[in-house]
Formats: structure tokens, sequence, C-alpha cells
């Protein structure tokens, strides 16, 4: 990439590329005061709201079949999938690559390249970061410790590790799981904290230092808290990050190992980890990060391969591919990583402000419901990393999923070019 003229970075740009994917809100957002970014605007629209996209992109998927009178319209998927595919790249995304299964479809397919601005094609295995759908991991944890009696849902995470939330003795293990402390997310705050400058160049360059579980928390516990512990919802960074260092804490053992044994090996995820600094080597679609042109003040498009995955640590940290999502999803959902009894409670909406979430995971409307029957849910999360945006949803039983990745994200403030459900919907019509 070559160095333009450096441009100011709004603070509303910023925090629609930290913030995680359908949380922006008003409540969330520090003042300018505790930034070094000026020109400070909400950040709401810049955002945008992924989860309410996916929310609709199964309703409108339910309308197409039940008009259909539930007949699946594809006969042959495979082709319209690979068509839609293709089609987000055709209209601005920079690679994509995604996965149905079925019992009466398996479909695998890419589209675009695995970088901005270079060759090498996104293949159907190619790795990506997962940003929150990593919460969902980290929440199988978590119920494991449940599971094991290490700890229950309402134990006071600071009787974990002491002075976790020093100001804040009655946040419990699931409020955190909920998003529910009151906790703000912390990420932008904790790379302000770097004291970086206000241009985009400074803000990539501190994508790439390292983060510390201890600086995220630092900062958060610093900041102005949202609401009292269980009175509302913001979804937090902070909280799954902290999370992250309880899991460390009972087991005296890094979380990358815990999710590799208890998680990854169990699932049969062969090639996902957790790492904590930046890999770029081999087939990974690599973040794109559109900034606007030089008139628009911004510096065109951007690889992020010097990104460090400590920005998001525990809130979303993993690297995974489609395939293993698949597993992943399919394994929790069964009962094969945490007990049944506990997955459903998983499975229970806290919440119903901004997502129907539950204990790091949320639903959407299963549009293969039978007509006449009661509406029935896939569960599962999105993720949405500086570049790329993510989502992984299973049905309840576990025999059908599906999952993609694309990468190119307009952080303009503007819509990006490629309609998400152009992709989406037909391929949760395949799933029927």
């Amino acid at each position: 990439m070559s160095r333009r003229r450096s441009t100011v970075l709004t603070l509303g740009v910023a925090l629609a590329l930290v913030l995680p994917m359908g949380a922006a809100h008003a409540g969330d957002q520090p003042g300018s005061d505790h930034l070094d970014l000026p020109d400070a605007v909400t950040g709401e629209d810049a955002e945008g709201d992924l989860h309410a996209q996916i929310a609709e992109a199964a309703r409108e998927a339910g309308k197409i079949r039940g008009a259909s009178n539930g007949i699946q319209r594809q006969n042959a998927p495979a082709n319209g999938l690979d068509e839609a595919t293709q089609a987000l790249v055709d209209d601005g995304a920079i690679g994509v690559t995604a996965r149905v299964e079925s019992p009466t479809t398996q479909w695998g397919g890419a589209a675009g390249a695995r970088e901005v601005g270079k060759n090498p094609p996104a293949l159907e295995q190619s790795p990506f970061r997962t940003a929150s759908i990593t919460k969902t991991m980290v929440a199988t944890l978590v119920m494991q410790e449940v599971e094991a009696g290490t700890f229950t849902l309402d134990t006071p995470v600071n009787d974990l590790v002491p002075g976790l939330f020093p100001e804040h003795q009655d946040v419990t293990v699931e409020h955190l799981l909920t998003h529910r402390s009151g906790a703000q997310t912390g990420t932008m705050l904790s790379i302000a904290a770097k004291g970086t400058g206000p241009t985009w160049e400074d803000f990539i360059a501190a994508l790439g230092l390292d983060y510390s579980d201890e600086e995220h928390l630092a900062v958060v516990n610093d900041a102005e808290w949202l609401f009292e512990p269980g009175t509302g919802f913001n979804y937090s960074n902070a909280g799954f990050i902290a999370l992250g260092m309880i899991l460390e804490g009972v087991n005296d053992e890094d979380l990358a190992s815990l999710l590799q044994e208890r998680v990854f090996d169990p699932a049969r995820m062969r090639h996902s980890a957790f790492p904590d600094e930046s890999n770029t080597r081999g087939p990974l679609l690599m973040d794109a990060m559109y900034t606007g042109t030089a008139e628009q003040g911004g510096i065109g498009w951007v690889a992020l391969d010097d990104f460090d995955p400590d920005v998001f640590s525990a809130a979303g940290g993993a690297v995974t591919t489609t395939r293993d999502l698949n597993q992943f999803t399919e394994a929790l959902l069964t009962g094969e990583l945490v007990d049944p009894a506990l997955v459903d409670e998983m499975l229970v909406p806290r919440s119903t402000e901004t997502m129907v979430y539950g204990l790091g995971i949320y639903r959407v409307a299963d549009p293969c419901t039978p007509e006449g029957e009661p509406q029935q849910w896939l569960y599962g999360h999105d993720g949405g990393s500086m570049g790329t945006v993510s989502l992984a949803l299973s049905s309840t039983d576990g025999s059908r999923q599906l999952s993609l990745a694309i990468s190119g994200r307009d952080m303009t403030g503007a819509q990006d070019s490629y309609d998400l459900n152009e992709l989406l919907v037909p391929m949760l019509l395949a799933t029927c």
C-alpha cells in the first residue's frame, strides 16, 4: 500500500470499525474527551446492524418458502448459490467463502480473491477471522465449567478473579455471557489508550500493537458503566475478555490450549486456532478495509496483514473455516461439547434488546418451519472484524448448518456495495 496524505479518522467511523456487529448505540460511545479523535459523530448509521440484516434475511426466506407452499424452489441449489457467491464479489466484496450442510444439500463455494489487490483466489477451505463467533466458543468453555461444578452462572466474577471489576462486585458470570453487565465494549478505548493519533494511518498501525487482557479491562474499569448489572443490554467485548481471564485462572492454562483441547479437537475442527500474533501465512481470507478515496479523506483499500488478534482477544480472536464452523455449531447444539440440559439453558433468551440473545449465542427465525407449526429457530452468532464479516447458524437438532465469511468492509460510514442477503437468503432456503 502506498502511503498517501494523512487523513483524519472521525470517532463515528472509528466506532464502526471496532464495535461488534449490530452493537453501535449512542449509549455505548464514550465522549470525545476520552479519545484523541475530532469531529465526533454517533457512529450508529456507520456501524449498521448485521444482526438485523440476518434476521430480515431469515424472514424473507420464510416468506419465499411460504409462497411456494413449502416446496424447495431450487432443484439444483448449488448452481444458484455459486452464482450468488460470485454476485457479492461482482458487487464489491473482495473474497467470499460459504457452506451449507443439510440432509438434502451439501454445498461449499468461494469467489473473489484472498487479499485485496492480489490474485490468489478465495477457497472453500480458506480460513478467516471469526471475530465475535469466538464468543460462542468461549461460552462453550464457560458452560463446561458450570457442568463440572467449578462455578455457577450466578457466581460473582470477582470471587473467581479478585479485582476483575473492583467497583462492580455484583457482576456475575451470567451477566458477562449475556452482555448485561453494564460494561462498555472497550475496544476503542483500549486502542485510544495506546496514545495513537487521529489518522487512518495511525489507527491501522494501532491494530498491529499488542494488547493485554489486563489493559482491556483497565480502560473499561476507568470508563463510565452504562447501567447497573442485569438492568440492560450492551454488547461488550470486555465482558468476554473477562470470561477468558476467568477460564485461564480457574484452569491455570491459556485460552488457546483450552479451546484446542475442549472445543476444536472434540468438534473435529481441524483448521481452527486462537492465535495471539498476526499470522497471514497460508490461504487466509485477509481482512480488507475500505477507507474512502483521497478526495473523501481516505487512503483507499487497506489489507490488514499486520492485524493483531489481541485487539479482540477472547471476544473475537479465533481463526477458522466454514467447514469447521459447521462442525462446531452441530457439535454444540447436539450436546457433544456441553450437557444437553445446559445447551438448552444457553438458548433461552435473556434479552430481546438489539438481538434475541442467550448465553453467548443468539437466534433468528428458521425459514424451514413447517406451515401451521410453532416458530422454530436457528442458533448461532455473527462476527465483524476490521475487514471481514462472518456468520454461523444451525438448527437445534444439528441437522442443518450454514456458515460464511466475506472480506471487504466499507468503513467510510456508507453501506457496503454488496447485499449480504443476495447470498444469505438462498443459503437459508437451501437448508430446507
